[in-house]
């Protein structure tokens, strides 16, 4: 059963509301900002072995835990910092997960230093198949198995599959041009 069809069915209806928002506001769309690309990578981490749900219902926690996921002030995070994210009952706290999201904000400042922005880096790499980015990924960040990775470009419009052909948001989507949409020449 697709996402789509899957939030129709929800109950109660705070639970489809929370979902309905994710689905008809970002789920898919291209995200053109560094820090929200950053944010987006974040949250899917974060995810691993819990429900999306879950991670939806943290996104503003996460949001001031993560200095609302400025990519610089996350790279300078010191050891004060990593114990205060151990501590928050408002995210997830799981030591790998939060040393994933330091580490690949240092990791995005050099990709943003020798491609000019982290989009950029993801442009460099378009098109690749889900298994070529996986790839990709597992070498450049750190905890990025596949369904990290594939959920993440999808997520941004790297990879197709968000939405059912026939969803009115993914009629939204296509307007925006996606890259998945488009081929190198």
């Amino acid at each position: 059963m697709s996402y789509c069809t899957a939030i129709e069915l929800m109950q109660p209806e705070e639970r489809k509301a929370l979902h309905k928002n994710y689905h008809d506001n970002h789920y898919g769309f291209p995200i053109h900002d560094d820090n929200e690309l950053f944010g987006r990578l974040v949250m899917e981490i974060n995810q691993a072995g819990l429900s999306w749900e879950t991670i939806l219902k943290k996104e503003k926690p996460f949001r001031l835990a993560y200095d609302n996921f400025k990519i610089k002030k996350v790279a300078a995070y010191n050891e004060s910092d990593w114990e205060r994210l151990l501590k928050d009952a408002g995210i997830i706290r799981n030591r790998l997960k939060i040393n994933a999201a330091i580490e690949n904000a240092k990791t995005i400042l050099l990709l943003q230093k020798e491609f000019g922005s982290f989009e950029k880096w993801l442009e460099s790499h378009h098109p690749k198949t889900k298994e070529e980015w996986v790839k990709i990924f597992k070498k450049t960040f750190k905890f990025t198995g596949g369904e990290i990775v594939n959920e993440f470009l999808m997520s941004i419009g790297y990879l197709p599959g968000c939405h059912d052909e026939n969803c009115p948001v993914n009629k939204e989507i296509l307007k925006l041009k996606p890259m998945w949409l488009s081929k190198k020449s």
